[in-house]
């Protein structure tokens, strides 16, 4: 992924953070005459490998497990919050429009697993995660005969990481007026994947609620 310098996220912590929060990721490989991807839900392991790693599930009919079994060697892409930044949120000119993001990339080898207990391990796992913010979780009780029909119809994986690379483009390169503009924008934004990017934008950019204050009376006073 082309990262540049001022944009490129190395901290481990972050890293891990944004894959928990934004779990649903796309995994690209190539097989002998095309590539392959797929969008799957992934669970974070700090415990595997000198970078952790991810483990998930295919559905069996899905063909993208079989080139993985062969190959192995996959990229697994987590997207953030992202928006259209306008010009005319800035202070500064002349300046074009762009667009501000944040994702995080991981590389690693995967290794299939066919395993009903393992598999049923994981999905275990995965209801506890997800049902976990809910108000009235759910607890994962099924029919046994409906369960195991259900879990004969996936596939588990893990992928051991070997490179991470995070690129949280938020406006860095921009004057601090001008990052100031973008995040007063982007926090009355209708979108609700814009207010996110302004709630990165203010932890990461370190711009506090007086700031933004600051940029709307400085607005108000032209």
């Amino acid at each position: 992924m082309y990262i540049p310098k001022a944009f490129e996220i190395t901290e481990r912590r972050v890293l891990h953070e944004f894959i928990q929060a934004h779990s649903f990721a796309t995994i690209v490989s190539n097989s002998a005459d095309e590539m392959l991807a797929s969008q799957v839900p992934l669970t974070l392991d700090h415990a595997g490998g000198a970078h952790a790693s991810l483990a998930g599930h295919f559905a069996r009919a899905n063909p993208h497990w079989r080139a993985l079994e062969r190959s192995g060697r996959c990229l697994a892409i987590f997207s953030g919050p992202h928006s259209y930044i306008s010009p005319s949120w800035y202070d500064s000119s002349p300046a074009v429009p762009t667009w501000n993001y944040a994702t995080v990339q991981v590389y690693g080898k995967m290794r299939i697993i066919d395993d009903a207990a393992w598999v049923t391990g994981l999905l275990d796992r995965m209801i506890a995660i997800y049902e976990a913010p809910q108000a009235r979780p759910w607890r994962g009780l099924l029919p046994v005969e409906f369960r195991a029909k259900l879990t004969e119809a996936i596939v588990g994986f893990e992928i051991e990481i070997d490179r991470i690379e995070g690129k949280f483009k938020l406006g860095q390169n921009r004057p601090l007026e001008d990052q100031r503009g973008v995040l007063r924008e982007l926090e009355h934004s209708g979108v609700a994947a814009s207010r996110e990017l302004a709630s990165m934008v203010r932890l990461h950019l370190g711009i506090t609620a007086d700031d933004g204050d600051r940029r709307a009376e400085l607005g108000a006073a032209k």
